[in-house]
């Protein structure tokens, strides 16, 4: 009589559920994470577009963080999340730069929240009229 002997391999149904929810957990942080991403990318567009306009050099504080946040507006960027003393410009010479800095709070989980820290700057290109 010949004995077989078999092993079966594979996961168990309690180690699948453990993987389901942890996946699961990544999942969700990742879609409330992601559209403040999105609004991120939507502000650096703004500002290469405002720091590549002809003269932008010339403009003062005040007209450039008035285009920027009009500018704001076409790219589903939210009203209250860059304010304008979170812009700051750089005069030096002919050039200078455009740094905008703010904290994002997203709600994840009943006491629980993400704080993201944004942070980019680019220089003003822009010469002359």
């Amino acid at each position: 009589m010949e004995r077989m002997k078999s092993r079966q391999t594979g996961i168990t149904l309690i180690g699948f559920l453990v993987i389901l929810a942890v996946a699961g957990v990544f999942a969700y942080a990742a879609m409330k994470l992601v559209p403040a991403y999105v609004e991120y990318f939507g502000v650096v567009k703004s500002m290469n577009q405002v720091a590549s306009e002809p003269g932008v050099t010339n403009k003062s504080q005040d007209e450039i963080r008035r285009d920027l946040l009009y500018k704001f507006s076409f790219q589903y960027v939210e009203d209250g999340t860059v304010k304008p003393q979170n812009i700051k410009l750089d005069q030096q010479g002919n050039g200078g730069t455009l740094t905008v800095t703010y904290d994002k709070q997203i709600p994840f989980a009943y006491n629980v929240d993400f704080l993201v820290h944004f942070t980019k700057t680019v220089s003003l290109q822009g010469g002359g009229d």
